[in-house]
């Protein structure tokens, strides 16, 4: 079935400043003959930054974990660094926490504790070039990879469990294209999720340059939707001005498993999962069936 691309209106006062930063790189970048395919990773990751206050709190059910492996993509050893929050139930729910651009995963406990509040065990990782991670400049094959690797060492040290997969932001494209190599999940969470790269730049203010067929990190998550076969929340708040609902419905509208779009009111970026706490239950109990 041919793909009908995607246009959304420009959003002149809200674009992300770390993407506009990026593009006058990538504009600087292709002027001056420097690889554009290394600096749009640059700008896409934006990886090493911290969050102004990273949240460090700490639970008894919070723990480090490491997973090695050997890298089809790079031909070199990976180590990810993970952290775990446990369930005291046996027969809990297991995640998998992808998170997004700039922050490591200290930016994302706070969210990640939200969905161990709603009963799920949950792994969070770092992808390479992230915290404590093997050092790399990320790419989108690489964050891919990573993944993957993060799934099946849940798989091995949890095989009884219901395993489901969540990713936020960046992290849900990478959560999509996760699910459409597996065979083995339980369901899909995605929160203030985009369909591609090329569309989101597309909403920006400088979204008119001709750079989207140059951009090869495209992250097109509109594409391999429609192959994932579990059941498919995607979560979007209504304020959030960094990726606007429009491109989260779009990515809903081009799923064709068992799916729920949760449009939470008042939830921004950062703060759906907070603000949206009872209907989250809500969906979890209706679409994958947990009483949580």
């Amino acid at each position: 079935m041919k793909t009908v691309p995607l246009r959304f209106a420009r959003l002149r006062p809200h674009a992300p400043s770390w993407l506009l930063r990026g593009v006058v790189a990538a504009l600087a970048t292709v002027m001056s003959g420097i690889t554009f395919e290394a600096q749009q990773r640059k700008w896409i990751f934006q990886a090493g930054l911290r969050p102004e206050v990273a949240s460090e709190q700490q639970t008894t059910d919070l723990s480090d974990h490491w997973i090695d492996y050997q890298s089809q993509e790079t031909g070199t050893p990976v180590r990810l660094h993970c952290q775990w929050f446990a369930q005291p139930r046996v027969d809990a729910p297991v995640l998998l926490y992808l998170h997004g651009a700039r922050w490591d995963l200290r930016g994302s406990t706070q969210r990640m504790q939200q969905l161990h509040q709603l009963g799920f065990a949950v792994l969070g990782i770092d992808y390479r070039g992230f915290g404590q991670s093997t050092p790399a400049l990320p790419s989108e094959r690489m964050a891919c990879e990573d993944a993957l690797a993060a799934w099946r060492w849940l798989a091995q040290q949890h095989p009884q469990a219901q395993r489901y997969v969540y990713g936020h932001s960046l992290g849900a494209a990478i959560a999509v294209h996760l699910v459409t190599e597996i065979d083995d999940a339980a369901g899909l969470i995605v929160e203030g999720a985009f369909t591609s790269i090329p569309d989101l730049f597309e909403t920006m203010r400088w979204g008119w340059l001709p750079l989207t067929s140059l951009i090869t990190q495209r992250f097109d998550a509109a594409e391999r939707v429609p192959r994932v076969r579990v059941p498919l929340l995607v979560v979007h708040g209504s304020e959030d001005e960094l990726i606007r609902p429009a491109l989260g419905r779009a990515l809903f509208e081009r799923a064709t498993a068992p799916k729920r779009f949760l449009l939470v009111e008042g939830g921004s970026h950062h703060d759906t999962h907070v603000v949206g706490l009872a209907q989250y239950r809500e969906a979890l109990r209706e679409l994958f069936g947990l009483v949580v």
